[in-house]
């Protein structure tokens, strides 16, 4: 199988290309969204793309979107190829059978809302960036605050928190996110829209949670982007991928330690191996790694859905 890496589509307005997906117009109100199979580290995009990885993301968004619609209402339209690809043939697009093919899987019809410019991270457990800054704090002899919410003091690496916390961060369109706290975000949307978002990002997550405990997997942290059609707050981009958020094997959870995780762990562990300084051009990935991150993206869909993903025609 040929990892997707770029895809056009003859007769569609080009909106904007991401790390994963390409964005396309369709007609006045919708867009396309179609996720490719490119993997990104440390915040370079890899020569190699993961097969199925978009597939994965555009599935498992659609499915949490369904799920967790009473809570907000979300920008997806469909992710069923039997509704999307006869709509774009209605709006004018000729799609070629191999164009079909690529499409497969790997398409949401959307409605557009304007993004709101901040990301919504939601976190039960101590681990990756908030960990670091926890420690560099001196959170490991005493009580701290970190993004203005108060964390005690002596908590372990991967420790589940008292409560889930908001840590949102901006959105940077180069380099790193920047953790930012509440009031910094009721500086930039306002404090209705501020306090709205935590609150939907938290219930969000507490259900998910939930929800992925009864398929052995622990949700430790995630993220949520909002946006505005209207004048009312949905759900937009993805949603609770293994791209945005990190879930754990329940069974081998052992606080005090990094937690292996169903993402591109085993990607980032073999760069890391290499000695990588992190800057463009990135080694080129062995197959093994290739393949075992492609069956933790699968895994990770099979274990939240109760579902193989389905095979597509290549």
């Amino acid at each position: 199988m040929t990892p997707l890496q770029h895809i056009a589509i003859p007769g569609l307005v080009h909106r904007t290309s991401g790390k994963v997906r390409e964005i396309f117009e369709v007609g006045n109100d919708s867009l396309l969204i179609v996720a490719t199979d490119r993997i990104s580290a440390f915040d370079v995009v890899l020569q190699e793309g993961i097969p199925d990885k978009g597939r994965v993301l555009t599935q498992l968004s659609g499915w949490w979107f369904q799920q967790l619609s009473p809570l907000v209402p979300n920008h997806c339209l469909a992710v069923d190829d039997a509704a999307i690809l006869p709509y774009l043939e209605r709006s004018g697009v000729s799609l070629e059978p191999a164009l079909k093919r690529k499409l497969a899987g790997r398409s949401m019809l959307c409605l557009k809302a304007t993004p709101l410019p901040i990301e919504c991270v939601v976190r039960g457990y101590l681990a990756g960036s908030l960990w670091k800054e926890y420690v560099a704090a001196g959170g490991e002899h005493k009580d701290v605050i970190l993004h203005g919410v108060a964390l005690p003091g002596g908590l372990k690496e991967s420790e589940k928190l008292p409560e889930p916390i908001f840590t949102p961060a901006t959105k940077a369109t180069v380099g790193h996110d920047e953790n930012i706290s509440l009031s910094a975000v009721a500086e930039r949307i306002g404090s209705i829209f501020a306090h709205r978002v935590a609150e939907i990002s938290l219930a969000l997550y507490r259900s998910a949670e939930e929800r992925a405990r009864h398929s052995g997997l622990i949700l430790a942290d995630t993220k949520f982007e909002f946006g505005l059609r209207n004048g009312e707050l949905i759900w937009i981009d993805e949603a609770l991928t293994p791209d945005s958020s990190r879930y754990w094997e329940a069974s081998l959870y052992r606080p005090g330690q990094s937690q292996p995780s169903f993402d591109k762990q085993f990607v980032r562990d073999w760069l890391e191996q290499t000695g990588w300084n992190k800057q463009p051009p990135p080694p080129t990935l062995p197959l093994e790694v290739v393949q075992r991150t492609a069956e933790k993206y699968r895994e990770a869909y099979r274990r939240l859905t109760g579902k193989e993903l389905p095979t597509y025609e290549e």
